[in-house]
């Protein structure tokens, strides 16, 4: 998916909401696995049919998956498939964190652009270019770069600075610009860290930022928007708990959807005071 399919797609369904499909085989409602010999992937397509006109990606974590072995991954292409085949103006990135040594990487795009056939994977810079660039080889997928985390462990390394008062998550946006740029590139950027959006659009104004930390993590989404939105719109804003958990019932799906429909609303009225 090019930059211009994607935003054509935040202003037509007036959202950038990102679905995170962190579908945890032991908070998924209990009903499902009397009803169905494959709970989890119901699941997965329940919440996805609720929620698909209410935002424009789906993140699986492949944690979730890898947890229950070969079944899992089984579970996680066959959502993907899904997807794809019922909604393919979905933005899909792969939670997998990846970055290796060359020719590692170059496994793992093989895997996840070629076999998967997602439209983006998230990369962990920590290992350079050398890392990252087999990523960058797919015509048309993007790589979702790790730049400043939403977790507390964030503070042990990425707000390191050097003598002349750079922070390590800033010499990473100012790098990897060299690896590749607006149109194969987007940044993760943790909503609990709103108040450096600003900071991090003077490196980067026009690339997208995967913003991750809106909902059960407490991130502020008008923070974000005031601070993060470029004339692009430049955000993918990802909840997953808030939504995906939002009730243990047999309306889970409808709260799901409920839930997706409250961060839509507010999403549009964003995008209007800034004009898109």
């Amino acid at each position: 998916m090019t930059r211009e399919e994607l935003f054509a797609n935040i202003q037509r369904k007036r959202s950038f909401l990102c679905v995170g499909l962190d579908t945890d085989v032991n908070k998924i409602p209990e009903h499902l696995f009397d009803e169905s010999n494959d709970p989890i992937f119901e699941f997965n397509k329940a919440i996805i049919d609720a929620t698909a006109d209410l935002c424009v990606a789906y993140k699986p974590n492949l944690a979730f998956y890898e947890s229950i072995g070969m079944a899992g991954m089984d579970i996680l292409e066959r959502t993907i498939e899904y997807i794809r085949g019922k909604y393919p103006d979905q933005f899909i990135i792969a939670d997998a964190k990846r970055g290796d040594i060359g020719n590692t990487s170059t496994m793992y795009a093989r895997a996840f652009f070629g076999d998967m056939n997602v439209d983006s994977v998230t990369v962990a810079p920590y290992m350079g270019e050398d890392s990252v660039k087999p990523f960058l080889g797919y015509e048309g997928k993007w790589v979702t770069l790790l730049a400043l985390t939403s977790n507390k462990g964030a503070f042990d390394f990425q707000f390191m600075e050097d003598a002349n008062g750079e922070r390590l998550f800033e010499k990473v946006l100012k790098k990897s610009k060299e690896w590749g740029d607006e149109n194969n590139m987007m940044y993760v950027v943790g909503a609990t860290k709103a108040e450096m959006l600003a900071d991090i659009r003077k490196i980067v104004p026009n690339n997208f930022l995967l913003v991750p930390g809106v909902g059960a993590q407490g991130g502020s989404l008008s923070e974000v928007a005031h601070n993060g939105m470029n004339a692009q719109c430049g955000l993918l804003v990802n909840s997953s708990r808030a939504i995906i958990y939002a009730d243990s019932t047999t309306e889970y799906a409808t709260k799901a959807r409920e839930a997706a429909q409250k961060v839509q609303q507010e999403m549009d009225e964003l995008l209007k005071e800034k004009g898109l």
